[in-house]
């Protein structure tokens, strides 16, 4: 919460330091703009975006360049050590000085540019891992400390309040900027962000691991080293794809932690760590598992990145075609994060469990409402224009769970981690291509059409409508074919002479375990791909 209501103040900072500092307009004419009277003064409201918007889009870069190679590593090292309260509470402390950070460019207002700012904003968060960290290591503790039947109510829980913060946060931000300004909002958040750190330094206690054997470090370098290691990169890239007999190789700890911090450094940089995450996709397997694993993650991308961008220009856009303030944006980014969450739940209660719809037909219906909502963004040029689109984009985060649902069902059980965080790499990248791809399309257009950048989105949506097409219409050829290879299979049972009772029923039963198993580790998958679409469409 303290993020989303500190967001729309950040954003208003930039556009008085682009006005007043950068540009060096009279103050009468900023005055104006921050009013919204922009009737005499569309060159200057025009100029004030488009340099907002370029630094916007490296500032998003530099804000998400570093957390894609931190997130590997901090990974691989949670898992070694078992330190899951590290990861959650060093984002924290990096969200705290990004607000410390801005309360000081708000007090050195004329002496700061907006790029001091930017970078204030990105760095520190960049430099701990950013939220991809924080969710993370919340459900990596809650994999921990519940067992396999509350694990969907506790992790469904994590969401609902999540779900709850975000709304009630925007809804906020646009009111408490008005109210009590900058220095209030900034002060606000720092303030949340030291009570969450404290209550999850004092209240939330570190799981003890059997499994592990860990041994203090003596110095920092030893620490550094160990912490660093590539191999860990690799190992946390592989681990979900090696083989054997009902094996959970996520917890397994492949390698002992160092003694000092360089030791530590070298051991948590691994590269051998890296090559085997990046191998993840390639693994070949049955029924195409190869291809179908890039498609899902080429379906990610181009899901997930229009967010990325559009959130980047959002509230410039809404400035610059309806005229609207601070409160009014807030209004709107509550009423469609609730939309895409009763979307998301009508999807998952209606289509998967009453219906029972393909995922892939899911999919299909979630991006053809994502490309249909493009052209009302686009073309609205009245607020109750604009307040429809959500309502067309209602099923937009359902694409999410079909996704996560579909790798589910083509990885072995003892790969789901590893899959998952090469998903979470993929995701994490996305910003660097969408956000600067979108700020230089608005940019470029703000004179003629700024709603481009939706059409934009639409487009590059398509291929992910294509490849669920693909995939719904591979599955219905195979469809028929799986019984005849259980078939076969039998034939080669009888054909090899298998007389030994007590063998067949030992294992008809592993079957059935095995396949209880998948059952449990598909539901929550699923339940994984709807926190995780709640994360994403929120950030709209």
């Amino acid at each position: 919460m303290p993020s989303v209501l500190a967001a729309l103040a950040t954003q208003n900072l930039y556009l008085e330091k682009a006005c007043r500092v950068n540009l060096k307009f009279d103050h009468h004419v900023c005055d104006a703009l921050t009013k919204r009277e922009t009737v005499n003064y569309t060159l200057e409201e025009e100029a004030v975006q488009t340099l907002v918007a370029s630094v916007a889009g490296w500032k998003t870069v530099l804000q998400s360049f570093l957390p894609c190679g931190v997130l590997i590593f901090l990974g691989a090292y949670s898992d070694r050590v078992g330190q899951r309260k590290f990861c959650m509470l060093l984002p924290i402390v990096g969200e705290f000085l990004t607000s410390i950070g801005l309360i000081i460019n708000t007090h050195f207002f004329y002496e700061l540019p907006v790029e001091v700012a930017a970078v204030t904003e990105a760095i520190f968060p960049a430099l701990t891992g950013g939220w991809f960290t924080m969710f993370m290591g919340v459900f990596s503790y809650i994999a921990d400390v519940t067992t396999e039947e509350q694990r969907t109510l506790r992790i469904g829980i994590v969401n609902l309040f999540y779900s709850l913060g975000v709304p009630v946060g925007a809804a906020l931000s646009g009111i408490l900027v008005r109210k009590i300004g900058l220095y209030g909002v900034f002060s606000i958040s720092a303030s949340l962000y030291v009570l969450s750190f404290l209550y999850g330094y004092y209240r939330i206690k570190e799981v003890k691991r059997t499994d592990l054997i860990v041994k203090p470090s003596n110095n920092c370098c030893e620490w550094l080293r160990d912490f660093f290691d590539m191999r860990y990169v690799k190992d946390t890239m592989m681990v979900a794809f090696k083989r054997g007999p009902n094996n959970r190789r996520l917890r397994v700890i492949m390698l002992k932690p160092s003694n000092n911090c360089c030791e530590w450094l070298r051991d948590f940089f691994d590269m051998r760590y890296v090559k085997d995450t990046m191998m993840v996709a390639f693994k070949r397997g049955p029924n195409n598992r190869r291809l179908r694993v890039i498609m899902l993650v080429i379906v990610l991308c181009v899901v997930i990145g229009p967010i990325y961008g559009e959130m980047s220009v959002m509230y410039l856009f809404t400035r610059y075609r309806f005229n609207w303030n601070e409160v009014d944006f807030s209004m709107f980014s509550t009423y469609a994060m609730c939309t895409s969450l009763v979307g998301t739940l009508f999807s998952v209660g209606v289509f998967s469990h009453l219906l029972k719809f393909d995922d892939a037909v899911i999919g299909i219906i979630s991006c053809t409402s994502k490309i249909l909502s493009g052209f009302m963004y686009a073309f609205s040029t009245t607020t109750w224009q604009i307040y429809i689109a959500p309502l067309i984009e209602i099923f937009n985060g359902t694409s999410f769970i079909a996704m996560r649902s579909m790798v589910s069902k083509l990885v072995e059980k003892d790969e789901l981690g590893k899959t998952n965080s090469f998903f979470g790499v993929a995701e994490a990248m996305m910003p660097l291509v969408y956000a600067p791809m979108y700020t230089t399309v608005y940019t470029a257009t703000i004179k003629t059409f700024p709603g481009a950048f939706f059409l934009l989105g639409g487009g590059l949506t398509v291929p992910a409508v294509l490849i669920f097409l693909w995939l719904y219409l591979d599955y219905k050829k195979r469809g028929p074919q799986q019984p005849t290879k259980e078939n076969e299979t039998g034939k080669e049972e009888e054909k090899n002479g298998i007389d030994n009772k007590a063998f067949e029923e030992e294992k008809n039963k592993t079957k059935t375990e095995t396949n209880q198993g998948m059952e449990s580790i598909n539901q929550s998958q699923i339940e994984m791909g709807f926190t995780e679409s709640m994360l994403c469409t929120s950030k709209l």
